[in-house]
């Protein structure tokens, strides 16, 4: 049997692209909506996703609340009351949501996820995150934000007791960030734990992963970055016991599909056109941790930056497209405003299924996590046009193949 690669369908409100929320055909007050998101669960389950993936901040994601689409994107429920929400209104698709080791305590942490997990027959996986933001911060009662180095050490530690109390340690653990005396007051998961999703990519983060993640979201340009990160990771798994297929990597997808080439190029056009200079210049200020880009003039080149507290390894990823395209500011935030850094592909069903299949067959992927530009026009677009011809390729399910988020993912019970 052919290899099949795993789909997650990552739900962002309105959707990926900066300026959704501005498109006709989007659903404004959808972050407020539950039954615009059990909609797009039951599409993308339809469609048999391995999962959906519900990102979260612990803060509003621009500092300039003026900025209208920024705002707008900042309206939403939080992801695990909203994935408990969804987990009756569906069977069978993965639930995964971020939540922060910075401004979480892991017993808590641990008990919310498995609580999850049982509530939806052994569905849930948990994403890892540090938080990099200076707003995050600020709204912790923190002096501000952590250094990466520490922010990931606390991860560590973080990530060794949630997944010790997942499965049924009832020895205490007392160490330099945390202390924890009971076993959890709910039995092992169906699916033995649920499933760990990280997606940092510097390289602490990537020790990180190897030595815990289950499936890792990452975000490359080109397929030469992509197949680094690949094989990086997977060979750094050894170290700790581990098998290369004991990881799912799965990099971000922000696919604008349509009937003809031209039909796509011109939906993605639309898209770009709805971008204001000013809340591009700020998205792209956001994940560079610089706040004075306007300083410099818009259609000149990017200035040498600092190396980021923040997140580094999509600072190195923006830096390094703009050195290689010879993109200046305002080039590189229209690029960037279309899925934040993210691999995007504009075409047919069949130009897009091609270069899937290129990457996965080509070692650089295990699947990849889509990212529609708006809701719900581009996951239906996705999944009535692109799923098809994925599965007429024998390159992904016509049929899940078990109940829980583990068999999908054709991921080991843990021990």
């Amino acid at each position: 049997m052919t290899a099949q690669m795993k789909l997650g369908a990552f739900l962002w409100a309105t959707g990926h692209h900066i300026a959704a929320w501005r498109h006709p055909k989007a659903h404004v007050k959808a972050g407020i909506d539950i039954d615009h998101y059990i909609a797009l669960a039951r599409t993308a389950e339809a469609a048999k996703f391995d999962m959906i993936f519900c990102e979260d901040a612990a803060g509003l994601r621009e500092a300039n609340v003026d900025i209208a689409s920024q705002t707008s994107r900042s309206i939403g429920f939080e992801p695990i009351s909203l994935l408990s929400a969804l987990a009756v209104q569906t069977s069978r698709i993965g639930l995964v949501s971020t939540a922060s080791t910075s401004y979480n305590e892991p017993y808590g942490l641990a008990r919310t996820f498995l609580s999850l997990d049982h509530l939806s027959g052994g569905r849930a996986g948990w994403n890892l995150v540090t938080s990099a933001s200076q707003i995050e911060a600020a709204n912790f009662g923190a002096t501000g934000l952590r250094p990466h180095a520490d922010r990931y050490e606390r991860a560590r530690e973080f990530a060794e007791v949630v997944t010790g109390l997942w499965r049924g340690k009832a020895s205490s653990h007392d160490g330099q960030s945390f202390s924890v005396r009971d076993p959890l007051d709910l039995p092992r998961s169906p699916q033995g734990a649920p499933v760990m999703v990280q997606a940092g990519a510097s390289d602490v983060g990537r020790e990180l992963a190897a030595r815990t993640a289950d499936v890792v979201f990452t975000a490359a340009q080109t397929f030469e970055e992509a197949k680094a990160f690949y094989d990086d990771l997977k060979g750094r798994m050894a170290a700790y016991g581990r098998e290369p297929d004991d990881i799912k990597i799965m990099p971000g997808v922000a696919p604008v599909v349509a009937e003809t080439e031209a039909e796509a190029s011109e939906k993605f056009e639309e898209l770009q056109e709805l971008i204001p200079d000013d809340v591009g210049v700020a998205l792209l200020s956001s994940y560079l941790s610089i706040s004075d880009l306007w300083r410099h003039p818009l259609d000149g080149p990017l200035p040498d930056l600092p190396e980021s507290e923040g997140m580094k390894s999509r600072q190195a990823l923006v830096v390094e497209q703009s050195r290689r395209d010879g993109l200046s500011i305002r080039q590189l935030a229209r690029h960037f405003a279309g899925a934040r850094g993210h691999w995007r592909i504009v075409g047919t069903a069949a130009q897009i299924a091609d270069e899937l299949q290129a990457r996965f067959e080509g070692g650089a992927a295990d699947g990849f996590n889509v990212m529609p530009s708006y809701f719900p026009g581009e996951l239906d677009a996705f999944a009535t046009l692109v799923v098809p011809e994925l599965q007429r390729r024998g390159l992904f399910r016509k049929a899940y193949e078990g109940a829980t988020l583990r068999a999908h993912l054709g991921l080991r019970r843990p021990s």
